[in-house]
């Protein structure tokens, strides 16, 4: 279940279709020409053949070549060629430029030879498929397809021989692998030592006493917000949108989101409006009207990009890091874009979006073998040799960067981690022998990570707790006070020093929570660890995934690359009976006799509103003994009759009346702040003044700058299950009014009823909604890239 918000996932858009199996039209469009990124990327410091270039026969026959399984550049790395030039793109096409016309991809009868992309493979820096300059002739289509045949049976054969033969000593080694090999010789000559050739010593995975951390350089802490844009480009930017009749209020949002030139960006590409958060296509679409007259059209290159970039991004609210390519262009048909194919092409030409195919993982080392086998006979059958082992993916370079620079660090973490033997739990046990290893349980289960983490820093190892919110760290009580939160630990308001090199001082990293990591913060995580370091990543599998796009956790477990322990401590009392029950998708009857349960039945949102009122501003209190400072609303949205809006508004008039002088909000009022989308930080209004809000959140002070109090500020009494995840009050009150019906899942409810530590009163007006969500209602799937990744970094060959 999705939610919403701004700064928690909203609701599923109607832009975006859900994303289904396009085995058939990828089958289709690995044979067309129009299919960018088709072409082999060039070698570093090779000069890339014009765009506008048709493909020729040698562009066919690399395109073959890839398929035999050499390995191409990953997406989201550009050659060193190809850098300046990727950079320059990373935010999309320039203001004013319109990406190439369709027509300048390659057309005739050899660019139907062409094959389709290479897993990993990415367009050119000039957004355009890039071709291997040549020299030779041009062939025909019977040429070039027994060429292609010729060569690609040679290097099968030199394969198959290069297997049964002896390998030379040192031959085709270079790098580290033949300075290896000069020191192993080198040992067993006699001429040098072994430790000779160590840079340093092996580090001991368990010291006996506390050593002193070594030097380290503590970064301060990053700020949340990028700095306000400067007033001249405000109020540029102000005439611009007043020129174009939209609202003057978007000028700051505008400028921050455009940069230092977004009155010429405007002025030049209007749709660059779709940049900031909350703005439609249909404004988009007037505010370039009212710009450029009758020089704009639905098929204009610069609409088309725009509405490609903002169907990902939308889709990165609900989770997804990559969408299939049917996907984008229904959602593109939509928007009365006329030929949604094209339009995705000028995308990826423009640089705006990026293409992936991901290769099917090994399942052993005979694959290899039988694959080359099988080519003799696919290259004769053109059906065959098109079909693609994934669907064709969409996605953006900042998710996919993250991705990849995430299963690159997993897979390093796994590789340099010194295997040792530890006594103790399964846990502990697992963490001695492994870099990587994932825990799963209920919150009852949160106490055996912490007792690993215990364990490690009684025997001098560098360790440390780190927790999705503030919350959870107070939840663990006196073992809570040596935890740090995600966020303060990567900006550096929290945690150990970094060295030189910018690493964690840290040998053993515990995190909570975890599936609440979306893939950009897991990256930054795991790129700050050293080298050795072990990671353990423990959660509760059932609960709603990560706010921001990718689901880390869960893709970790799907890939099955490390261990993976699952507790067997239940939750207690009636409320982890509860719980449990929806996590197997049963709701069950639970006795209840301190009234640990309450259901109070509704018959419509007004009357949920004043019952949820009723309970925390009363009867919680006064049967259960929780004040209502103590007791979390929770409900489905933040729109609709009893959303949090109107939950809020009505809490508010009861527990905190005031006038709202300080932008809405009064000294005491309880909220929900969101510094960056996807996290949200609750706390209580102190005091206002000229810079912004002041807030006690925990132990700290945190203050909101007055133009952000608007976007990232709401009344925090009552918040979505997206918001509460992560969290834990005494009393909760989760109301499910008739309108909410359609957006209950099992993960929402499990994380909802899951909040109460103590007491759960549910404001129950959805009749049979709640069972049936709960027995059949899963969260719609994400489209990621992460489990692709990691099974083809960290594959172990089945016995």
């Amino acid at each position: 279940m999705t939610e919403p918000s701004g700064e928690t996932a909203p609701e599923a858009p109607e832009d975006v279709a859900p994303t289904e199996d396009v085995r058939e039209d990828v089958r289709q469009g690995a044979a067309e020409p129009e299919e960018p990124g088709t072409a082999e990327e060039p070698a570093p410091g090779e000069e890339p053949a014009p765009a506008e270039e048709p493909a020729s026969a040698e562009e066919s026959t690399s395109g073959e070549e890839s398929a035999t399984g050499e390995e191409s550049p990953r997406a989201g790395e550009p050659t060193p060629a190809q850098e300046p030039a990727a950079s320059e793109e990373s935010d999309g096409p320039a203001a004013g430029d319109a990406a190439p016309e369709s027509e300048s991809e390659p057309e005739g009868p050899d660019a139907a030879q062409a094959s389709p992309e290479p897993a990993g493979t990415e367009p050119g820096a000039d957004g355009g498929a890039v071709a291997e300059t040549s020299d030779t002739p041009e062939l025909s289509d019977a040429q070039a397809e027994l060429a292609a045949q010729r060569e690609l049976r040679a290097r099968i054969e030199a394969r198959k021989a290069e297997k049964e033969g002896p390998l030379a000593s040192g031959a085709k080694l270079s790098g580290t692998a033949a300075d290896l090999l000069a020191a192993v010789r080198a040992v067993e000559g006699g001429t040098a030592s072994g430790s000779a050739f160590y840079e340093a010593p092996a580090p001991a995975p368990r010291r006996t006493t506390p050593e002193a951390a070594p030097a380290m350089t503590v970064r301060p802490p990053v700020p949340a917000q990028a700095p306000a844009p400067a007033p001249g480009t405000t109020a540029a930017v102000r005439e611009v949108l007043a020129k174009g009749g939209a609202p003057e209020a978007l000028a700051g949002q505008v400028a921050a989101a455009l940069g230092e030139g977004a009155a010429q960006a405007l002025l030049d590409d209007p749709w660059q409006l779709l940049a900031v958060s909350g703005v439609r296509p249909e404004q988009a679409d007037g505010f370039a009207r009212a710009l450029l007259g009758a020089a704009c059209g639905p098929d204009d290159p610069r609409r088309t990009v725009a509405l490609t970039v903002w169907l990902l991004e939308r889709a990165a609210l609900q989770g997804h890091t990559a969408l299939e390519i049917d996907a984008v262009r229904a959602g593109l048909a939509r928007h009365a874009v006329p030929d949604a194919g094209s339009a995705v092409e000028e995308a990826v030409s423009a640089g705006a979006v990026l293409v992936f195919q991901e290769e099917e993982p090994a399942e052993g080392d005979h694959e290899e073998d039988e694959e080359d086998e099988g080519h003799e006979e696919a290259l004769g059958t053109a059906e065959t040799a098109a079909e693609p082992a994934s669907p064709v993916l969409l996605g953006l370079d900042r998710y996919a960067l993250a991705e990849e620079s995430l299963a690159d660090g997993l897979a390093r973490l796994v590789k340099t981690a010194t295997a040792d033997t530890w006594e103790g739990s399964e846990l502990e046990r697992a963490a001695g022998a492994h870099g990587l290893v994932l825990h799963t349980g209920g919150e009852a289960s949160r106490a055996e990570p912490v007792a690993l983490a215990a364990a490690a820093r009684a025997h001098g190892l560098r360790t440390l707790v780190a927790v999705h919110a503030d919350g959870g760290r107070r939840a663990l009580g006196p073992a809570g006070t040596d935890a740090v939160t995600v966020a303060a630990l990567l900006s550096g308001a929290a945690g150990p020093g970094r060295d030189e090199e910018g690493a964690f001082a840290l040998d053993l990293l515990v995190v909570l929570d975890a599936p609440q990591l979306d893939v950009e913060t897991a990256a930054m995580l795991v790129e700050s660890l050293p080298d050795g370091c072990r990671l353990v990543l423990s959660g509760d599998p059932a609960v709603l995934g990560a706010p921001g796009a990718g689901q880390v956790f869960g893709d970790l477990l799907a890939a099955r690359v490390c261990p993976r322990i699952a507790s067997r401590v239940p939750d207690p009392g009636p409320l982890g009976e509860l719980v449990s029950g929806i996590g197997a998708g049963e709701l069950n009857q639970v006795e209840a006799p301190g009234k640990e349960i309450v259901i109070v039945p509704v018959r419509d949102a007004g009357e949920a509103v004043h019952r949820t009122v009723q309970l925390v501003a009363d009867s919680v209190p006064r049967a259960i003994g929780v004040p209502a400072e103590q007791t979390q609303v929770v409900t489905v949205g933040h729109g609709g009759s009893a959303g949090t809006r109107a939950l809020n508004t009505a809490l508010k008039q009861r527990l905190n009346p005031g006038p709202g002088r300080f932008g809405g909000y009064d000294p005491g009022d309880r909220v929900a702040y969101a510094p960056v989308p996807g996290r949200t930080v609750t706390g209580t209004v102190v005091s206002a003044d000229a810079e912004g809000l002041r807030l006690r959140c925990g132990d700290e002070e945190l203050l909101v700058p007055k133009e952000r109090v608007e976007s990232a500020l709401r009344h925090g009494w009552a918040l979505t299950a997206h918001q509460a995840a992560g969290l834990r009050w005494p009393a909760v009150v989760v109301v499910l009014p008739g309108d909410a019906a359609g957006g209950l899942s099992r993960p929402w409810v499990y994380t909802a009823f899951g909040r109460a530590e103590r007491h759960l009163s549910v404001v129950h007006g959805v009749d049979q909604a709640l069972p049936r969500a709960v027995a059949e209602g899963t969260a719609p799937e994400r489209t990621t890239r992460l489990r692709p990744l990691l099974e083809a970094l960290l594959a172990v060959p089945e016995e």
